[in-house]
């Protein structure tokens, strides 16, 4: 039996949370799915290049497909925290960084950890 990659891994779990985040705020569809293929074959270069970078994959992909879906769309994800009179992008900080969050920074909240937008506490 092959062994996995451990950066192979690493790219394949940045790619399931943004998916999973992707899902839970009803984006998952074929343009966007190809927006994250796009930044995980684009991170796999730079993960090879610095392999101590894979903690960062998660939040570096979740950012990629973010500014992706932002040009193409429009804002993504909307905060759920300031109300839709205020409409607004959460932010994923740190923005180099494990363990990366979407955060609101007008309201200074943390509202999920990437890739548990749909998952309520």
């Amino acid at each position: 039996m092959d062994e996995v990659n451990p950066l192979e891994q690493s790219l394949h779990a940045a790619r399931a949370l943004v998916m999973a985040d992707l899902t839970a705020s009803d984006v998952a569809g074929a343009e966007t799915v190809s927006l994250v293929e796009e930044s995980v074959a684009h991170r796999r270069w730079w993960v090879e290049q610095w392999p101590d970078g894979a903690p960062y994959l998660a939040g570096l992909v979740a950012q990629d497909v973010q500014d992706a879906v932002l040009e193409r769309y429009g804002r993504w994800p909307l905060c759920p925290v300031c109300g839709a009179d205020d409409p607004h992008a959460l932010e994923v900080e740190p923005e180099l960084g494990a363990d990366p969050h979407w955060v609101c920074a007008k309201a200074a909240v943390v509202v999920a950890r990437v890739g548990e937008l749909g998952v309520r506490p």
